[in-house]
């Protein structure tokens, strides 16, 4: 078994036994949030950020967050958590009764119960100077029970919701679609969590061409591990323990969002066909060319980087080209697989379109063509 089907059986895994526990690590929450910074940084000023699904007695987006309030000139800072027996009934996790305890936060274990925090999830507001000290910061984090769970779905979770400017979290995998309408339907700033084939669902990949929402700065590697609990196994090379964490590298997820970022504005530098044809560091370009899909007007382009500078017409490139768009420089028509042909209206959920390369099925591809500025 390769390396890479190892980590996609550990996803398949996690994602069948609805276990959903991935959790993010702090430096890659740091370097992702610091691309918005160095390209807007008022980015989170005044700005009431809520941290839903977080599990906020341990998680690293509560932590980071709650260190840079006064660093990014946040307004108010609300992080909430979900009942453990909850997910113990929704995930089927047996790593939920560790959580229990309040890890971030012992010191108040004076108004912690045990048998609430199984029932109950949990609200932390960071917004003043609770403890005098003359700034805001971590130690003045205040919490109380929810009246329910903490489902993001409920009443309580959703006026939350309302009342923030920005949502940032690492939401449950099997629920992403859900969670993303979520947000969606209060017209929210976010900066979310996904798997990379996230990008051709129908509840995303239309937005993506309609440049409402986009990738973050990185995918795959740029995202370096998750924190997972005991239960899970650490598959692949990547896969380590540190500082007593266990932490898996899947390099198949991304950041989702729609808050601007720098990198979004770069253009991709790219060479003539003729020069690709000669010059490419790809041999597949080298040796066979551009090819034309049996029953598309498009070539097909494998790599991001062996796109054609002088070409006008259509080309299918892979999904992770979207790393890389810039809505300046490409216009998005379609995409293959999902649910539509490339140029032309959507069709109903559930409908599949592939292309095809002299009968051989090619994988997923997004069709672009170059803008007419370019």
């Amino acid at each position: 078994m390769t390396m890479a089907n190892t980590r996609q059986d550990g996803l398949a895994k996690a994602k069948k036994g609805q276990a959903d526990e991935f959790y993010t690590q702090y430096s890659d929450i740091q370097k992702e949030v610091n691309a918005y910074l160095e390209f807007d940084p008022n980015t989170f000023r005044n700005k009431t950020v809520l941290l839903p699904c977080d599990d906020p007695e341990w998680s690293n987006f509560t932590r980071f967050f709650a260190q840079n309030f006064e660093t990014f000139g946040l307004k108010k800072l609300i992080s909430t958590s979900y009942a453990a027996e909850s997910k113990r009934a929704k995930y089927g996790s047996d790593d939920v009764e560790k959580y229990h305890q309040l890890t971030l936060f012992e010191y108040r274990a004076e108004e912690y119960d045990e048998e609430l925090s199984k029932k109950r999830g949990k609200i932390f507001v960071l917004d003043r100077d609770s403890n005098h000290s003359g700034k805001i910061d971590i130690d003045d984090l205040e919490w109380h029970y929810l009246h329910g769970d903490g489902d993001f779905q409920s009443s309580e979770v959703r006026a939350l919701r309302d009342e923030a400017d920005i949502i940032v979290t690492n939401p449950p995998f099997s629920l992403f679609c859900d969670f993303l309408a979520w947000i969606l339907e209060a017209n929210k700033k976010f900066l979310i969590i996904g798997n990379i084939n996230c990008i051709t669902y129908q509840e995303v990949f239309p937005r993506i061409m309609r440049n409402e929402i986009w990738l973050g700065n990185g995918m795959g590697r740029w995202i370096s591990g998750f924190i997972v609990p005991e239960s899970y196994g650490l598959y692949g090379t990547e896969a380590r323990i540190e500082d007593g964490q266990r932490i898996v590298a899947t390099n198949n997820c991304l950041w989702l969002t729609n808050l601007d970022h720098g990198r979004r504005h770069q253009p991709l530098q790219l060479m003539t066909m003729a020069d690709n044809l000669k010059f490419s560091r790809h041999n597949k370009i080298r040796e066979n060319g551009y090819k034309r899909y049996d029953f598309y007007d498009a070539i097909e382009v494998p790599f991001s980087d062996a796109i054609p500078s002088d070409f006008d017409g259509l080309m299918g490139v892979p999904i992770t080209f979207l790393d890389k768009y810039n809505p300046k420089q490409f216009e998005i028509l379609g995409c293959s697989y999902s649910y539509g042909d490339p140029g032309e209206p959507y069709h109903k959920p559930g409908d599949s379109y592939s292309v095809t390369i002299e009968g051989e099925n090619i994988y997923k591809r997004i069709f672009i063509r170059r803008r007419n500025n370019q």
